[in-house]
């Protein structure tokens, strides 16, 4: 019995994860040849604030790259500097 066990962060709808189990099952099916009735597919939502990459967690990361988005860039400011 394949055991497919995957651990993402959480935010997805659930249709997205449904579609996503289903999608793997067919997967293992198809490429292990096991019945689908044997197959299990397991997925798992952790919260950014428990998700690190390196030292820093997901939400962190992301809310750094949502400022830096926000933030014009060294050619936008050199753009907007200088006068017509």
């Amino acid at each position: 019995m394949p055991i497919v066990h995957i651990e993402m962060i959480a935010g997805r709808d659930a249709d997205t994860i449904k579609n996503c189990l289903q999608e793997i099952a067919r997967v293992v099916h198809k490429t292990l040849g096991a019945p689908l009735s044997t197959i299990r597919v397991i997925a798992s939502e952790v919260p950014s604030t428990h998700w690190a990459i390196g030292d820093r967690t997901r939400d962190e990361i992301d809310a750094e790259n949502a400022r830096a988005a926000l933030q014009p860039t060294e050619q936008t400011r050199s753009n907007t500097s200088t006068k017509p």
